[in-house]
């Protein structure tokens, strides 16, 4: 698990973290009967906001450029 840490990328750990503390708060949220979690993906998957997909390149951002340099 420690290696895996080590090599990603700071910017998709963060990115990992923040999604990971947003998806727990909004499954908290989700326990009362207004159901906002169903609502926010069905928002993602009909408008395909830009921010979602920074959001998804932000965490699979690789820390070196290795992998398209080889052939």
């Amino acid at each position: 698990m420690l290696v895996f840490i080590r090599s990603m990328n700071r910017v998709a750990f963060f990115a990992r973290i923040k999604c990971f503390i947003v998806l727990l708060l909004l499954m908290i949220v989700d326990i009362l009967p207004i159901p906002i979690l169903g609502l926010i993906c069905m928002f993602i998957l009909l408008a395909r906001p830009r921010w979602f997909k920074d959001l998804v390149d932000d965490i699979y951002a690789v820390k070196h450029s290795n992998e398209s340099n080889q052939d």
